[in-house]
């Protein structure tokens, strides 16, 4: 993508991180854990009440992976023994909406078991449901899991398109990127 998503902004100012809390939050998910990795000040884009609302954590060896990141959100909701399963979503779908994030959560059940996700016209997607008795597994075999027999598929094609955007041509026309220091709010800068 040319650099950290989580620092993309939507041509109506927008940043993407906020984005993506607002849509688990408007289905109903209030422990939101957001894992920052190459730009951690990519939290100050965050708005202040929303800010306060969500733990943020730095996966400090986010240039291993995706399964770095995971891992990272993982041991973090871990801490709290009450939580018994995960959302697990990405910054860079710009057409997920709270609905679907409903849908797979209804479908794979909040228990410790759970396992599921998203699928778009039968195409695997996110959001992820992984129940806490995955989370050890899941950062090194996250696919194989999903894939598994035991892995609820959840159909959302008719609420959105499941696009993942990944590649510069893939940006909406006006899609910015915010710098650190001039670009970010100073109302929220430490």
């Amino acid at each position: 993508m040319g650099g950290p998503k989580a620092l993309l902004i939507e041509p109506g100012g927008r940043p993407w991180l906020q984005r993506a809390v607002e849509v688990l939050q408007g289905a109903g998910i209030d422990d939101v854990v957001v894992v920052l990795g190459a730009a951690p000040h990519a939290a100050d884009l965050l708005a202040p009440r929303v800010r306060a609302q969500v733990r943020v954590t730095v996966a400090e060896d986010w240039s291993d992976g995706p399964d770095a990141t995971l891992r990272a959100g993982l041991l973090t909701l871990a801490q709290d023994a009450l939580v018994t399963s995960a959302v697990v979503s990405l910054v860079d779908l710009p057409d997920l909406v709270p609905p679907v994030v409903r849908r797979v959560l209804d479908a794979t059940g909040g228990a410790t078991t759970a396992l599921g996700r998203a699928t778009y016209g039968g195409r695997p997607g996110h959001p992820v449901v992984l129940g806490r008795d995955h989370w050890e597994a899941a950062p090194a075999s996250r696919r194989a899991l999903l894939a598994g027999a035991d892995a609820v598929r959840v159909e959302c094609g008719d609420l959105a398109t499941g696009a993942d955007l990944d590649r510069p041509t893939d940006l909406p026309p006006g899609t910015t990127r915010a710098r650190a220091g001039a670009d970010l709010p100073r109302t929220n800068r430490p």
